[in-house]
């Protein structure tokens, strides 16, 4: 992603008055965890590349869509998306597509923020309850929020229930976030951006640049830092994707870096994530490392980086099944930038990288989401415009 202006003035002024790059001591980690020593982190040149990823067969389930930004696969087979301005729209089991019905009125759509991140309740097979993402304005406030839904059975209208989590901060749309993620035990995992603000991702009472857990009431999920807090994790630029690995049950985020350094954290409860841009008083400095132990005592390492260059990763999921052959059980997420699907093949710890390969370079333009399906198939929408699809991607090994 190209440097904000405020940025390049950071630089400027770093370079007129000599200020060093490590200034400045780290406040103390607001949680009394103890994180240094979770990962050594792996540079993403540095990474065997294998090619070795099997063929993949590529069908459109939805086209004609405009940035839509995720994509869930409901038990009854319907795939349903949402349109970062605002829509929803399905494919039911029978092949028929269509729009879904919903009050949308209060949608914040600006920038990279707008309709975003969908999941699918753990019960919803029972419930026919679901979780958006998504922007807010109304009654003098703006925010971005987690909201419950239910749909009917015949996938024509869904039905607005409460704002589960309110206050997640935005400004002007920049670094939004905002993934949701139903995890095993049915609890949500949210990951946040930081709005572009200097000291949000380090601020313990700001929802920005976090990782959070919460119950489906919208309360702290147990387990937390501080039981009051839905903040799992702190220290993040833009967590866009968030998956849960088969058989471990470990969380891990991707963030988006500045001009280097996409990350694949895993994350850890109280970790820091080490994103600290606020050398510079009142200047949102990207020139800053996204993990910088230097200002962050005790900042956790990333499992994975990109190195000096981003891919800028817009979702995570783990693939599984036989069809995925060597790459079974690998961590895959959406391109934006380079236009490919990139897979990741972790350690047994997890907290490094040991091969990667790619898909689906330059076929389909940007790929933004990526959703594991009951099949093992994944969902990848495209983010290109207003001729974007939902592509379900089947392995052929």
């Amino acid at each position: 992603m190209r440097p904000s202006k405020l940025a390049v003035l950071a630089l400027a002024t770093a370079s007129v008055i000599g200020l060093p790059a490590a200034q400045a001591s780290a406040q103390p980690l607001p949680f009394p965890f103890d994180t240094g020593s979770l990962g050594s982190g792996s540079d993403g040149p540095g990474i065997p590349t294998e090619d070795t990823l099997p063929a993949l067969t590529v069908t459109p389930v939805l086209d004609g869509l405009d940035h839509p930004w995720d994509a869930v696969q409901a038990p009854d087979g319907a795939v349903l998306t949402g349109q970062r301005s605002g829509g929803f729209f399905v494919r039911r089991a029978d092949g028929s597509t269509g729009p879904v019905t919903a009050d949308l009125s209060d949608l914040y759509a600006q920038s990279e923020t707008g309709l975003m991140g969908i999941a699918l309740a753990s019960n919803f097979a029972h419930t026919r309850t679901l979780y958006t993402c998504q922007g807010f304005q109304g009654g003098g406030v703006t925010d971005i929020r987690i909201l419950s839904w239910t749909v009917d059975a015949g996938w024509t209208t869904l039905t607005r229930g409460a704002a589960i989590l309110t206050g997640i901060p935005v400004d002007e749309g920049r670094h939004g976030g905002c993934r949701i993620l139903t995890a095993a035990d049915g609890t949500l995992f949210v990951g946040t951006g930081d709005t572009a603000q200097p000291t949000v991702s380090q601020d313990p009472n700001s929802l920005g640049g976090k990782t959070l857990h919460i119950n489906t009431d919208g309360t702290p999920a147990a387990g937390n830092p501080d039981p009051a807090s839905p903040v799992y994790t702190l220290g993040h630029r833009n967590a866009q994707g968030l998956a849960q690995q088969p058989g471990t049950g470990r969380i891990y985020a991707v963030d988006q870096g500045t001009t280097r350094d996409d990350e694949v954290n895993l994350l850890v409860a109280g970790g820091n994530y080490g994103y600290k841009p606020d050398r510079i008083p009142g200047i949102y400095d990207e020139s800053v490392p996204m993990t910088d132990p230097s200002r962050v005592p005790g900042a956790v390492a990333a499992a994975w980086s990109s190195g000096s260059t981003t891919l800028a990763t817009g979702s995570a999921a783990f693939v599984t099944g036989p069809g995925w052959g060597p790459w079974d059980g690998a961590l895959v997420m959406g391109g934006l930038k380079t236009k490919q699907l990139i897979f990741l093949r972790l350690a047994a710890d997890g907290q490094s990288v040991t091969a990667q390969t790619f898909g689906l370079q330059n076929q389909y333009g940007r790929l933004r989401s990526v959703t594991p399906t009951a099949d093992g198939s994944l969902l990848v929408t495209t983010d290109n415009g207003s001729t974007d699809q939902v592509l379900r991607v089947t392995p052929q090994g």
